[in-house]
């Protein structure tokens, strides 16, 4: 008989943790090795069990997902990772699997769709649905935001003026508007509300 594939798990919800396990426990070819309910956790357990496949949730208490993700990626090179979350924005999207994901599924999606990308990735198989690779593709496509202008994008987004902005970041009103401009070119809009509600929606800029 082959060896079961041994699954990881991390979300810090109890009850999805203990559904996902369950779900996964209950196929004979699989076992659930560990269970984390924050980043950090995910990244020791991870080191301290070595699972064939670990399934990621995007927001999680200490450190979130994507950085999971890199961190165990940096450190273990082949590892597999998933991700199943209920954010789907295209920035999430694109963050998850830039990082190395192998596949990104909703909270939402049937058992069997969860199962069949575990046992994918298990020989290394990407499963990325059709819908969510074009929108990873018109992310991919789209000009990367500087640090600073994304820093300005934040303050836009929470409503502040170029005055405000300008003395938050110890910088002249007029740079802010080179990078407000900068900004509306590259999302392709033209005034700050745009950019703010665009921000939002494809989760660049995330209010807490």
């Amino acid at each position: 008989m082959d060896p079961q594939i041994r699954v990881l798990i991390a979300d810090d919800h109890p009850v999805v943790l203990s559904g996902l396990a369950t779900i996964i426990d209950n196929e004979p070819d699989m076992i659930v090795v560990a269970r984390a309910t924050d980043g950090a956790e995910a990244v020791r357990l991870y080191s301290e069990t070595r699972p064939d496949v670990a399934l990621i949730d995007l927001r999680m208490p200490k450190i979130d997902g994507v950085r999971v993700i890199q961190a165990i990626r940096q450190e273990y090179k082949t590892a597999r990772t998933l991700v199943l979350t209920t954010f789907d924005t295209d920035e999430d999207i694109y963050q998850a699997v830039a990082a190395g994901a192998m596949a990104f599924l909703a909270k939402g999606a049937a058992p069997e769709d969860l199962l069949t990308a575990i046992r994918r990735a298990h020989v290394g198989q990407c499963k990325i649905e059709d819908s969510i690779a074009t929108r990873l593709i018109n992310r991919m496509r789209s000009p990367e935001l500087t640090a600073r202008e994304l820093d300005v994008l934040r303050h836009l987004t929470e409503g502040r003026s170029n005055k405000e902005i300008a003395a938050r970041l110890g910088v002249g009103e007029g740079t802010v508007r080179t990078h407000c401009n900068s900004i509306f070119l590259k999302l392709t809009v033209s005034d700050r509300t745009q950019a703010a509600t665009l921000a939002i929606k494809r989760g660049i800029v995330r209010l807490d």
